[in-house]
């Protein structure tokens, strides 16, 4: 079921020609058995998957999905569900296939709405998504018209959902490559709208992120970037100390106006800051679909306003800003 021969076939000439000659290597040690001993047990999974057929596809509304031609009965629907559940925990999301609802961990259609509005219009656009999850944004991208959507994302569970899902969603335009940007060749300008949500303050080096995603797109393209942000003014940083929200990969939370900074600095134009507000437990918590610890957990028991660790509770803020050259 997990063919990328299409798509390479598609990419031997033009931009990403130079993407297609390396992609094969990255694609064989990403998705390794060896690397990754958990892979085989979801691939039965995927495998295990009943063929259903598909009636309407849903890509432009908060349950990305499915219907099926000819309803599911219940013992159809929960043997689905079932087989579903193999593949926990579901973060990225939700999505409805056949009347099963997907009730993932983080409520990222409220993200999507957040930012919507405020970007470029896709329709028609070559859009990246750099570290996608299992790809829900990725078919919003392409429910709101764009032409093709390249989502990358190192975690192999995460490649197997997006599989799992793409056997009924059935979008040859989506794909998802089990890559880190720092994968992706060198100023490859490719990309239309590049997006980045929930990736910058994991990285020990937020400039070089930056320059890694203006590198991806073409000149005048359009950068999403979507990460946690402080309150303050400029040059303003929180470097937690050890973890923030029980996260031990968290690098650096700037405030909006620092963001800003940083992206002229590199030479982005028409920087704003479309969104900003708190993380609550209604758009990201544990769920039957994801049932270890989520935000409730990673906040003061006495003041929700802090995390556990003392620092202030979880705040994302949406930017849009230009690659320079346009």
């Amino acid at each position: 079921m997990i063919d990328y021969q299409p798509l390479l076939e598609r990419w031997r000439e033009g931009d990403l020609a130079r993407w297609a000659e390396v992609l094969p290597a990255q694609l064989e040690a990403g998705l390794s058995a060896a690397r990754h001993g958990d892979l085989p047990r979801w691939l039965t999974v995927l495998d295990a998957l009943p063929d259903i057929e598909v009636s309407t596809i849903h890509l432009d509304r908060a349950r990305v999905g499915a219907d099926a031609a000819h309803p599911l009965d219940t013992a159809a629907q929960d043997a689905l569900r079932s087989t579903l559940m193999g593949l926990h925990p579901w973060r990225k999301g939700p999505f409805e296939l056949f009347g099963v609802h997907i009730d993932t961990e983080w409520r990222s259609d409220w993200k999507w709405d957040r930012l919507a509005a405020d970007i470029a219009p896709l329709a028609g656009r070559r859009v990246l998504d750099v570290g996608c999850g299992n790809g829900y944004h990725c078919w919003r991208m392409r429910g709101a018209g764009a032409a093709e959507v390249i989502g990358i994302d190192p975690t192999p569970l995460f490649a197997v959902q997006f599989w799992a899902l793409q056997k009924y969603l059935q979008q040859p335009q989506v794909w998802l490559l089990p890559v880190g940007v720092e994968q992706v060749p060198e100023k490859l300008q490719a990309f239309d709208t590049v997006f980045s949500m929930g990736v910058l303050y994991h990285r020990r080096s937020p400039l070089d992120h930056l320059l890694a995603l203006r590198d991806c797109l073409r000149p005048g393209g359009e950068l999403v970037l979507e990460t946690l942000v402080i309150e303050g003014g400029p040059g303003a940083t929180l470097v937690p100390e050890g973890r923030y929200a029980r996260m031990g990969n968290v690098w650096f939370l700037p405030s909006c106006p620092t963001l800003l900074g940083w992206l002229a600095k590199l030479g982005f134009t028409d920087a704003k800051v479309v969104a900003e507000a708190a993380t609550t437990t209604d758009e990201q918590r544990a769920t039957p679909w994801m049932t270890f610890h989520s935000l409730a957990n990673f906040l003061h028991p006495d003041d929700p306003r802090l995390t556990v660790e003392g620092y202030p509770a979880p705040r994302r803020a949406v930017i849009v800003a230009n690659a320079p050259g346009g």
